[in-house]
């Protein structure tokens, strides 16, 4: 990676552990223009089709930290790998329901500036083999005067590539975020608009069948489960949701606000739900 690139050399992948369908509906719900394609056995990729850390000046790992956490939390049954660069560095993020998501950065050169516990917390999360997948990650949390910023990116893909994830041809973190949209887009990917809130509202009820609050969501025709359940599911979601929607509310980053709009949408209709069921 070249540490004297602009900022569109910027760019970023989100790898779901899950299929496509799966994955499209709490896709759909960031409203955000995403290409969506299958990435191996129970994986998908989604690629930004735009570059929202452009005008805003937020930085990429921000932006994608924020869509990770939101894709995880609605989902609640499978993780998100956000995989970012720019011309300071590279970095991951490991968003896994309702836990803090975990994060290790690169220097450009590739200097490794993240914690040794970070990366055995990505592989115990991932359910990655604790000896062998351990081994492979070790060496990139070390000094190498041989390894950039994008190699270590590579390495991430290689070690995940022992769990199933097979990116399609020519989808490689480390390039321009134009590079990436025209290789997703060659390949038949998927495209959500970021116009597309009607699309987000078709789409909840199912999404949320699937995501934290369960079947229960799409009310009286399924099983409920007990008012305890919802009562509590719906009190912790509102407790995480509201901070995370004032901080990306002040810190103007629309990605920790998608993820705690849809934590405060669900906990509420959670805690409506338990309502009803007590009338």
């Amino acid at each position: 990676m070249n540490a004297t690139s602009g900022p569109s050399a910027a760019g970023a992948l989100l790898l779901c552990r899950a299929d496509p369908p799966a994955v499209r509906r709490p896709a759909r719900l960031l409203g955000e223009r995403l290409l969506l394609a299958p990435a191996g056995d129970g994986w998908s990729v989604l690629v930004p089709e735009g570059k929202p850390w452009l005008p805003g000046g937020e930085a990429v790992e921000q932006v994608v930290t924020g869509w990770a956490t939101a894709l995880a939390v609605s989902a609640a049954t499978w993780p998100v790998v956000a995989l970012w660069w720019d011309r300071d560095g590279a970095g991951l993020t490991l968003a896994a329901g309702f836990r803090r998501a975990v994060g290790y950065t690169w220097l450009a050169d590739g200097t490794p500036v993240g914690e040794d516990e970070a990366m055995r917390t990505f592989a115990a999360r991932l359910a990655l083999d604790p000896v062998l997948d351990l081994q492979a990650l070790e060496p990139l949390t070390v000094p190498d005067r041989d390894a950039d910023a994008r190699s270590r990116l590579v390495g991430i893909v290689a070690v995940l590539a022992r769990a199933g994830l097979a990116l399609p041809t020519g989808l490689l973190p480390g390039e321009s975020a134009d590079r990436l949209r025209s290789v997703a887009l060659a390949q038949d990917a998927e495209q959500f608009e970021r116009s597309g809130r009607q699309d987000a509202d078709r789409a909840e009820p199912d999404a949320a069948e699937g995501g934290p609050l369960g079947p229960y969501a799409r009310g009286p025709a399924v099983r409920v489960p007990d008012g305890s359940t919802a009562r509590v599911l719906g009190g912790v979601q509102l407790a995480v949701g509201l901070p995370l929607l004032l901080r990306g509310i002040g810190r103007r980053n629309g990605g920790w606000a998608t993820a705690g709009a849809l934590l405060v949408a669900y906990g509420v209709l959670g805690l409506a739900c338990d309502r009803l069921r007590g009338a």
